[in-house]
């Protein structure tokens, strides 16, 4: 059993560094050059939203500073609105730009395009909801696990 949660593991990290190279791509064939793969997803995460950096870190699960990096350096470079929480002044809550909204739509059609593409490959939608359901008990596992080690 061992060697399967091994070898999960190590799928795991290999499809997300095989996600971000295929954003890359994406992005470059968009001619889309100063937005990292990583700002991209991030870009895709506030979609239509208003967020505070927390929200990403917490959906996202992304590292605290690294939200904070790249949410700066997307403001910086137009992709991304920020303003002070009217109610907290320490929290900032952020939106699309239109620049911002156009790169998500890139990711989103990536997206919809390898789903579409895998299910007409084959009989793939009920092997996504298991592969779905078991990564969530993965990531409850991992979770349960963090806690009771604190």
């Amino acid at each position: 059993m061992q060697e399967y949660y091994t070898e999960a593991v190590s799928l795991v990290k290999r499809l997300h560094r095989l996600l971000l190279d295929m954003l890359k791509r994406e992005q470059d064939s968009a001619g889309i050059s100063d937005v990292n793969n990583i700002q991209a997803l991030l870009l895709h995460k506030i979609g239509d939203s208003e967020l505070t950096a927390g929200e990403l870190r917490s959906g996202g699960h992304y590292q605290g500073s690294n939200v904070s990096y790249n949410l700066k350096k997307l403001v910086e470079a137009g992709y991304v609105h920020h303003e002070r929480s009217e109610t907290d002044r320490r929290s900032v809550r952020v939106r699309l730009t239109p620049a911002g909204n156009k790169v998500r739509r890139l990711v989103a059609d990536m997206y919809a395009r390898h789903s579409n593409h895998l299910i007409m490959a084959g009989p793939l939608g009920e092997s996504f909801k298991d592969l779905t359901r078991s990564l969530r008990e993965f990531e409850s596992f991992w979770q349960s696990q963090l806690k009771s080690q604190a």
